[in-house]
């Protein structure tokens, strides 16, 4: 079972054209980053000058993603992570450590979704074992992780969190539900944890992507499913991890140092507030 997102074996391309220095020197974690929206973050990231691990449950894509970075002179390390596992994720920090010496961003993207059924179904008839396993990747693994790396930012006194939510969170949507409460989740652990971490110069923020399509070769279900997402936005296009990437690349920069505990939304304006 992958914890990302969505599936795909390629990079951003848009992040690959960047160059930027904001991130120099900075070392960023990315869970769920072997495929699909965990990817693009990791590869916006490079660009703009950080290292990179990527913390991937997969590990053959995790070390193809690495490898992609590394092959176009970026920095990057790809690290067998459980987001589920507290010494799974304890040993990602520690390998980080070992390579970098220090870890400043930590973007919490492992989650469940794209191995779900498409075809929803009411809230009464999810698998028990179904919405545990939603809960411990898109929940706890948001927990554990955060509780892996910050040791090492306290003592920095900085550090910067960045969650994955959800626009269905704010909306509301029938069926899926255990998806949807587990980012909904996400929102109050962002506030929560933003409260806890600020003593030591650390910044907790949040993204909520709109329905994105990140699929490589989607069947014609998905594409249907992705696609409708435009009939409910202001800007009336399908939403692609490119149009993500700059948010998480934001928080993850100096450019926020001074704001915390927020969640932005990036949906094309699906959801305004």
């Amino acid at each position: 079972m992958s914890q990302t997102e969505a599936e795909s074996p390629q990079t951003s391309q848009n992040a690959n054209e960047i160059i930027s220095t904001r991130l120099k020197g900075k070392v960023a974690i990315i869970t769920g980053a072997g495929h699909g929206i965990g990817q693009a973050y990791a590869a916006r990231l490079a660009a703009e000058g950080a290292h990179v691990v990527i913390a991937e449950l997969d590990e053959k894509s995790g070390n193809d993603v690495a490898a992609q970075l590394t092959g176009i002179g970026r920095s990057a390390l790809a690290v067998a992570t459980n987001v589920t596992d507290p010494k799974s994720l304890e040993n990602m920090a520690q390998k980080t450590l070992e390579s970098f010496g220090r870890i400043d961003i930590l973007v919490n993207n492992a989650a469940i979704f794209s191995t779900i059924p498409m075809s929803r179904s009411p809230f009464d008839e999810i698998e028990i074992e179904e919405w545990d396993a939603m809960m411990a990747v898109n929940v706890k693994g948001a927990w554990l992780a955060s509780r892996a790396v910050a040791p090492t930012m306290k003592t920095q006194m900085s550090g910067k969190i960045i969650n994955i939510s959800s626009g269905t969170a704010l909306k509301g949507s029938a069926s899926r539900i255990h998806y949807v409460t587990s980012k909904a989740a996400i929102l109050g652990f962002t506030r929560t944890l933003a409260r806890e971490l600020g003593p030591f110069g650390i910044n907790v923020n949040c993204v909520a992507p709109g329905n994105t399509l990140s699929e490589v070769n989607p069947d014609s279900s998905t594409l249907s499913f992705r696609n409708a997402g435009a009939n409910d936005r202001a800007l009336k296009r399908t939403e692609k991890p490119a149009d993500l990437v700059g948010a998480v690349a934001f928080f993850a920069s100096p450019d926020s140092d001074f704001i915390t505990g927020q969640t932005l939304v990036v949906d094309g304006g699906s959801f305004m507030h």
